[in-house]
């Protein structure tokens, strides 16, 4: 099979962590982890096995680095905007904004994350972090509830996974030069998502 990477010289590193791991998340994705050994990732690279055990332990290590990745982005935009004087809603809004920032921005290793089956201990590390996140979008609505924000006669157990669900879409249909750039999107995912919340407040 011939590669759709550039090759370099067989028994050297070749490629540093994090070139390596750029063309890994690649292959998982384009394969599926599970269905891809240490081999095939060898064969893609066009290096020797012992070249990615220079940098890393296992391919579930390799795995590990990227769930990370695209965890870490995803609870960074949720600090970032809580270290920010902002009623529940605009909370809401800048979370959103920045969950679509950041998949676009890493979307290799969130569409990896968003194929989990929970096959490992690290895959089930990486759903439960996941479900935090999505408790903490529930809690923002919530408290923009409580606040008299947004209307009352939603679900905020719904609500958040609805809200991800759309956003998450993005990976099968994102393309910057046919849909715009990433604050096009954001602005419409939160048009779309935010004047249906605000709707009327009483409900009814």
């Amino acid at each position: 099979m011939t590669s759709t990477h550039s090759p370099v010289r067989r028994g050297r590193p070749g490629y540093d962590r994090e070139q390596l791991l750029q063309v890994c998340v690649q292959v998982f994705n384009e394969h599926g982890y599970d269905a891809t050994s240490m081999g095939k990732l060898a064969e893609e690279l066009g290096i020797t096995k012992s070249a990615i055990y220079h940098h890393v332990a296992s391919k579930e290590e390799l795995l590990e680095l990227a769930l990370n990745r695209a965890l870490d982005a995803l609870e960074a935009e949720y600090e970032r905007v809580q270290d920010q004087s902002l009623d529940a809603v605009d909370q809401l809004e800048a979370v959103l904004r920045g969950t679509v920032r950041v998949l676009v921005e890493q979307m290799p290793y969130v569409t990896l994350l968003l194929r989990l089956r929970g096959n490992s201990e690290v895959e089930m590390a990486a759903l439960q972090r996941r479900r935090q996140f999505t408790r903490q979008l529930g809690d923002l609505i919530t408290r923009a509830q409580e606040d008299g924000q947004i209307r009352q006669d939603v679900s905020t157990v719904a609500a958040p996974r609805l809200l991800l669900g759309m956003v998450n879409s993005l990976v099968d249909w994102y393309r910057p030069t046919t849909i715009g750039s990433v604050d096009v999107v954001a602005d419409t995912v939160t048009k779309i998502a935010l004047d249906g919340l605000r709707g009327p407040v009483e409900g009814g």
